[in-house]
């Protein structure tokens, strides 16, 4: 044990030093990763056309719902790997990996077969339409094919992360998104496979990505790498990853509904371009919220070792400076949103309907951005020292609790606009309910400080 790499300076170092030391590769590869969705669409409405960016918008939910599937293992294995170090229980932590290769594959491989039995009906309920089915199936058929590699990928990338690597997490996102930016314009325009052409480059990159992975997991000078013993179901284990990662599981399972009634109520009120809008407007808002996950990243290995530790005052002081930066970073949102969205928007289309259709959405979905960055940084704060209750109900509160009554509602009063609106009034009130139970939270710090 003594030659093996065993973190520490999660509750030694200064904390200041310690995010920018975690979260800055962390927002890299989240940057990358959401450039990684961005190239996809940037190409495909380029290089096919506007009805094809809705096609692709209407996989979302698709993609969401199997990015839940893969959140709940990963990430709850992560939280699990960083509390698991901070209470210096090696052994578990080294369990934790195995399970993770165990449970991602089992999940990854019953969601592909279900989901391609009932594709089409599926592609249907998500929005689709007899103009764009053909699009959303070609996309969707080669990108469940490539599931198990992408729920490996994504939870193994997760555990490297948490086990005191994060410049490795990064650079592997960092490589799929260039490996994907440029096999993107040789397999659609150089091949003319057209929509099918970015969903192959999307597997293929990944699939190198993994290849990568499970090189530095049998890397024995390591304290988590792959050995026989580890691949051993334990239940525990798997409960504990399922419970801590059920907040994120919720929050993407939600967020697959919402892109559903929202899909189907711009079919409705507005037709097949305005689920193309709104799937640009996705792609921009999210990068900007990625990056904030990508703060929530480098904070939870610190916040989970030092809540491990007990040293409140350590993880008092890392949820405050992710607020902070939270903050910045979604006003920044705000700004682009407000001031130079027909600047960004362009960046997909030259359908001049599509640009207006987006300009309009984004202006009113942006509306309260500068206040969700608190927000998000919160919900993962409780996930990130294992208080998954307190996670689920904030996740639910702004995806489902407040957004979905708002989606039914008001849009039958005005129209497509309140589908828009819907999105900034759930953020105010999602804001509001976590600040005050983040100062309970805090409070009880305080009185249980040593």
């Amino acid at each position: 044990m003594a030659q093996q790499n065993i973190p520490t300076e999660l509750g030694t170092v200064q904390i200041s030093r310690l995010l920018r030391q975690y979260a800055f590769p962390a927002i890299i590869a989240m940057i990358a990763s959401s450039l990684y969705n961005m190239v996809d669409s940037i190409f495909i409405g380029h290089g096919v056309g506007a009805l094809a960016i809705t096609g692709l918008a209407v996989t979302f939910p698709f993609m969401n719902l199997s990015a839940a599937l893969g959140a709940m293992v990963g990430i709850g294995a992560s939280t699990l790997v960083s509390v698991r170090l901070g209470q210096k229980d090696y052994l578990s932590a080294q369990n934790v990996l195995g399970n993770v290769v165990m449970l991602n594959v089992l999940i990854s491989i019953a969601f592909t077969v279900v989901a391609i039995i009932f594709l089409d009906p599926i592609l249907y309920f998500f929005g689709a339409s007899e103009n764009t089915i053909s699009y959303a199936r070609e996309y969707m058929y080669i990108i469940l094919l490539g599931n198990v590699i992408t729920h490996l990928y994504f939870g193994l990338n997760n555990v490297l992360r948490a086990s005191g690597h994060p410049q490795k997490a990064m650079m592997l996102t960092i490589t799929t998104v260039i490996l994907n930016t440029i096999l993107d314009p040789i397999f659609i325009f150089g091949f003319k496979w057209g929509i099918q052409g970015a969903a192959v480059a999307t597997v293929l990159s990944q699939i190198m990505a993994l290849c990568w992975q499970l090189k530095l997991f049998n890397n024995k000078s390591e304290l988590l790498h792959f050995r026989r013993s580890i691949f051993k179901w334990n239940a525990r284990i798997v409960r504990d990853m399922l419970s801590i990662g059920m907040a994120p599981f919720l929050m993407n399972a939600a967020s697959c509904v919402i892109i559903i009634l929202i899909n189907n109520a711009l079919k409705r009120y507005s037709g097949d371009l305005a689920i193309g809008a709104y799937g640009i407007i996705n792609r921009l808002s999210f990068m900007f919220v990625m990056i904030v996950m990508g703060l929530n990243q480098g904070m939870q290995p610190i916040a989970g070792y030092n809540y491990g530790a007990r040293q409140f005052a350590r993880v008092q002081e890392v949820l405050r400076l992710t607020i902070i930066f939270g903050t910045v970073i979604t006003t920044t949102a705000f700004l682009v949103g407000e001031l130079i969205p027909d600047l960004v928007i362009r960046a997909f289309t030259s359908d001049e309907e599509l640009i207006s259709l987006s300009v309009y959405g984004m202006r009113l979905t942006v509306m309260f951005f500068p206040l969700i960055g608190a927000q998000i940084v919160i919900a993962n704060f409780f996930q990130s020292i294992g208080l998954a209750g307190k996670a689920i109900f904030l996740s639910l509160i702004r995806q489902v609790i407040v957004l979905i009554p708002c989606l039914l509602i008001l849009p039958q009063f005005f129209g497509v606009t309140g589908v828009w609106i819907s999105l900034p009034v759930s953020d105010i009130a999602a804001c509001i309910v976590s600040t005050v139970m983040i100062v309970q939270q805090i409070r009880k710090f305080k009185s249980e400080k040593l």
